[in-house]
Order: structure tokens, then sequence, then C-alpha cells
């Protein structure tokens, strides 16, 4: 069942005591074919509403939405570096929570002792292009200590 309810506020105060709030039921089914209801919606809720009543009714929920960011971030931090970097093209929200420095410093902590200049680094850019260039500087250090150890 969808209910929608509404009150009308005014600033003349005889208009607000003869004023009772208005409120539609409908069924789902009733709801996907009300286009004035939706219309409604959509003008006091936006568009994002709209889609999210719409994908309720047709029984199709999107649980991850429902959780919150905190949440997000400790099953986020068990991911993969690669699977985080999929996860953030998913939507803005899970692109937003991948790119934030809250589950990078973490990251970069677990994988390299932290130095001032790595401090001074994610501070002025971020943890997440911290953790990139400390990785790259390591993969250039190992090529050449790697082509060094060739050419003896």
């Amino acid at each position: 069942m969808v209910i929608f309810r509404w009150w009308k506020i005014s600033l003349r105060s005889g208009y607000q005591s003869s004023t009772k709030p208005g409120e539609v039921k409908e069924s789902y089914e009733d709801f996907l074919e009300n286009s004035h209801l939706q219309i409604q919606i959509a003008l006091v809720f936006g568009a994002r509403i709209l889609d999210y009543v719409f994908n309720l009714c047709e029984g199709r929920i999107d649980f991850l939405e429902r959780l919150s960011d905190n949440l997000l971030m400790i099953i986020i931090s068990y991911l993969d570096i690669d699977d985080i970097a999929s996860l953030s093209f998913t939507s803005h929200r899970f692109s937003k929570l991948c790119m934030s420095d809250r589950l990078w410093e973490p990251i970069v902590e677990a994988a390299n002792e932290i130095t001032p200049a790595m401090k001074a680094l994610a501070q002025d850019h971020s943890w997440r292009q911290t953790f990139f260039t400390k990785k790259l500087q390591l993969r250039k250090k190992k090529r050449i200590s790697e082509n060094r150890a060739g050419n003896q």
C-alpha cells in the first residue's frame, strides 16, 4: 500500500484551523497506474524518491541502499583493491564511499608504515592517492633493482 499524506501550510491564522490533512491510499498496482499521484510525489520529493517508490511497488528492493554509510564502509573495507575500484563505478553513493579517506586511511596504514611525509601528502591530496603513489614508488624501486640484477 502506498500512502501519500499532505498538509497545507499558511501564514493566515484563520485558514490554518479549517484545513485538515489530506491522504491518498493506493495499492501498489493502482499507484503504478495513477499518473496524477506519481506527478505529485515527483514534485514534492523528487525523481529519485519516485523511482524508489516504483521499485518498491514492483518488488525490486535495493537492500544495500537501505544500509548506513558506516555499515557499508565496514563491508567495503573487506574487499580487495580491484573490487573496491569496480564497486566505485556502480553508483554515485558507492563512488563517494570508495573514494573517501575514511576507507583509505586504514588501508594505507595496513600496507605501510605511516611517515610524516605520507601524512602530509594525504592531507594535501587524499589517503587513496597516497596509497597508489606509494604503490607506484614500490613498483619503480622493484623494477630498478630487477634491472640492476639483470645487468650484473
